[in-house]
């Protein structure tokens, strides 16, 4: 045989295979993941509520030939369609295209609408831009900000009179009426330091909170919060990438135990004056004002008050007219407590919803105004999840709970009377995740259900009978192509790891898994308060990865710890205080011991773990604490010492660290370096000003200490999610896979 038909019988035998291997769609590939998108969710929305919920609208592609999106109202019960804003409405005076919609809203009246525009990103989400005034009946379009440089503008809104808007322009707040377009500046102090109407960066991060002002119900006076930061130390990021000399980017960031800014709240006149500052007892650089709004009237307004350690909050009433303040409420906790998102005033004021774990569960409470009646909702031993929506109407209160999966959440009633008769609303056939947004009247709601191998579907329901009015989103062809994925079963468990401690836990098996044989077992990780991994729920692109990997031959798995916030008890989420790093490293590897020795088909010598963020962190801690175990790790943005990240989330869980420095060295993955024996990578973007890239140069130095082999890849001036910049998903998932592929051998035994 010549040297050239072997080289065609090469090609017939070799070359044809992996072309067919390419072509088959039920075996997944990153470029089909995070290239191609092709399996892409359908979405709907997002919705606007409106009229009270007699009708929804949403943004759909316009007809029109300037593009563009329209605004379209839909009758929620009929679903007659309605083009309520078209696009050509939206063109600028001497511009030839429609406004981008990032957001929109409406005045109280109806008569105006309020678009968000070229808006910018600040720290998460982009909450910087232009705001543009429709007036519904004259077709007038206006710009806010006159000659404000462009997309500077924040939180813009109207007064509950319609007459003016409030918004935040370089860190001070104005006022501008809508008719004559006169703009007012109500303070002139905001700097790069003394912040009103908005926050800093650890007050967003860790408190959620960007639109720091609330107009009055009588439209006269705006609450603001004040932030100073003068006495935050900067940290200084650097881009090398953007410019031919590096920037340098300062960011004001309290590291654990280091000075907070300091932070009031005041109100003041609309159309300008003095500011009347709440009269709050404690040094504000360690306490914070985590919650504020109206009292349900324009005299007074609301407060949430936590310590710099957040073991109590207290809720008090502030007097708009003279800052006097009067505590009404003292929520405390040996570990820390939780800031209540869902204070309603019920009974023309007289009494708020409150949400507490004051009992060892989350529940929902009514209180009176002066805080001496307190009235329990939701008795029993479970925990609620979210409230979805108080109809004090018709004297009910919808929340998320699942009394008995922590893996999943279900819609439930409680009448508003405190009787505390419990009504699972989600019907059940329908096993999984539900969330909801229901109607300002209680009467629908936008029903988004998933679970782990069934994408989202969309349904309109009827409360409280959960009636389909309509489909909104069947993801039919997405759950199709998903459905013929080569793929083997996905099961839930719970694990008993000793010590009446019980975890959660999921496993993705191969398709043509064979129980008398051995396979690695990749264990996914985050182990931190701050989030849980086993969710009966869509995971996207980060499920769909987990199964290509099982296509290769891995097993793939998650346990949650004690400490992550599923729905076990106020004693399973509090068990990690002052354990952040130990107790997650102690429950994960004694899972891991069960499974290997209830189930012999997973292989002691291929386990392997990784995870990002907290989950960066967490297998830092296996790899460094459970060397025997744990054999290979990937650990993306991970904090390695505990001192490096913020104050408000570490001292939150782990106390104050002159106080507790030992503790914090405990729980530091970077203190047991030495530990390591597996394979480790450590990803990292070096932009990132959440956890930063100090945390990865730290540990690098730790392990360079001991001559501890280790890869690192760094992604240049990547923030946290690693995102920015053509290609660099399918960069990062390559490299894992790569990673993974060359350390932890695939393939049964």
């Amino acid at each position: 045989m010549n040297n050239l038909n072997k080289y065609f019988l090469f090609l017939l035998f070799f070359i044809q295979p992996l072309i067919a291997q390419s072509d088959d769609k039920s075996i997944l590939t990153l470029e089909r993941i995070f290239k191609n998108h092709e399996f892409r969710s359908q979405e709907f929305g997002p919705i606007e509520w409106f009229k009270e919920g007699k009708y929804y609208t949403t943004l759909e592609p316009s007809n029109d030939t300037t593009g563009g999106m329209d605004i379209v109202q839909y009758e929620t019960d009929s679903g007659k369609r309605e083009i309520l804003v078209q696009a050509s409405l939206l063109i600028p005076q001497g511009e030839k295209i429609p406004l981008i919609i990032s957001e929109y809203s409406w005045s109280a009246d109806y008569n105006m609408l309020m678009i968000f525009t070229n808006t910018e990103r600040v720290w998460r989400y982009n909450t910087r831009g232009d705001y543009y005034v429709l007036n519904m009946i004259t077709h007038r379009l206006i710009k806010l900000g006159g000659e404000a440089k462009p997309s500077i503008l924040m939180f813009a809104k109207f007064s509950p009179d319609c007459k003016k808007v409030a918004y935040v322009r370089e860190h001070n707040i104005y006022t501008e009426y809508i008719d004559s377009g006169k703009i007012i500046q109500l303070t002139y102090d905001g700097s790069v330091t003394i912040i009103n109407g908005t926050f800093d960066w650890v007050y967003e991060e860790e408190l959620d909170l960007r639109d720091g002002f609330r107009w009055s119900p009588d439209s006269k006076e705006i609450a603001y919060w004040q932030i100073d930061a003068s006495g935050v130390s900067n940290f200084y990021l650097i881009n090398d990438t953007d410019s031919l000399y590096s920037k340098i980017i300062p960011l004001q960031y309290p590291k654990a135990g280091t000075s907070n800014s300091s932070c009031k709240v005041g109100v003041i006149n609309a159309d300008g004056g003095s500011t009347v500052w709440m009269k709050i007892q404690g040094d504000p650089r360690n306490n914070y004002i985590a919650r504020m709004d109206w009292a349900k009237n324009s005299d007074e307004i609301v407060l949430q008050h936590l310590n710099r350690l957040q073991n109590k909050n207290e809720v008090i009433l502030g007097s708009a007219k003279t800052g006097d303040v009067k505590i009404i409420l003292t929520e405390r906790d040996s570990a820390w407590v939780d800031i209540t998102d869902n204070l309603k005033w019920l009974n023309e004021g007289n009494e708020f919803t409150w949400v507490s774990e004051r009992d060892g569960w989350r529940h929902i409470y009514l209180i009176s105004r002066d805080g001496k009646t307190v009235k329990l909702l939701t008795p029993g031993e479970y925990d609620i999840s979210e409230i979805q929506n108080i109809d004090d109407k018709d004297g009910l209160i919808y929340f998320t709970a699942s009394p008995d999966n922590a893996a999943q959440k279900y819609l439930f009633s409680v009448p508003l009377n405190g009787t505390g008769k419990l009504v699972k609303i989600t019907p059940e056939d329908q096993k999984g995740t539900h969330s909801y947004q229901i109607s300002d009247d209680g009467k629908f709601a936008i029903h988004i259900y998933s679970s782990f191998e069934v994408p989202n579907i969309v349904d309109l329901v009827r409360l409280p009978t959960h009636n389909i009015v309509r489909n909104l989103v069947e993801n039919k062809l997405l759950f199709e192509k998903v459905n013929s994925l080569k793929k083997g079963k996905s099961e839930f468990f719970r694990i008993d790891i000793g010590e009446g401690i019980t975890l959660d836990g999921w496993m993705m098996k191969p398709a043509d898994f064979d129980p008398s044989k051995k396979y690695p077992v990749l264990f996914y990780v985050y182990g931190e308060p701050a989030s849980q991994t086993v969710l009966d729920h869509w995971g996207r692109s980060e499920y769909l990865w987990h199964l290509m990997l099982t296509q290769q031959g891995y097993i793939v798995a998650s346990i949650d710890n004690r400490g992550v916030p599923s729905l076990h008890g106020r004693d399973w989420r509090k068990s990690i205080y002052k354990k952040i790093g130990t107790l997650a490293t102690k429950d994960q590897t004694a899972a891991v011991k069960v499974l290997e020795t209830k189930y012999n088909y997973i292989d002691k010598e291929r386990i392997g773990v990784w995870g990002w963020s907290g989950g960066g962190s967490m297998t830092l801690n296996l790899l460094f604490r459970s060397p025997d175990i744990y054999k290979t790790g990937m650990s993306v943005a991970p904090v390695s010492n505990e001192r490096f990240y913020d104050t408000i989330y570490e001292e939150r869980y782990m106390g104050l660290p002159d106080k507790d420095s030992g503790i914090y060295e405990s729980s530091s993955a970077a203190s047991y370096a030495d530990g390591l024996k597996g394979n480790l990578l450590i990803v990292h973007g070096s932009g990132d000003d959440n956890v930063h890239f100090q945390n990865t140069e730290y540990v690098v130095n730790e392990l360079i200490k001991y001559n501890k082999p280790f890869s690192m890849m760094v992604y240049p001036n990547r923030t946290h999610g690693i995102y920015e910049g053509s290609g660099t998903t399918l960069h990062l998932y390559s490299l894992l896979t790569r990673y993974l592929n060359e350390n932890l051998s695939v393939g049964s035994k």
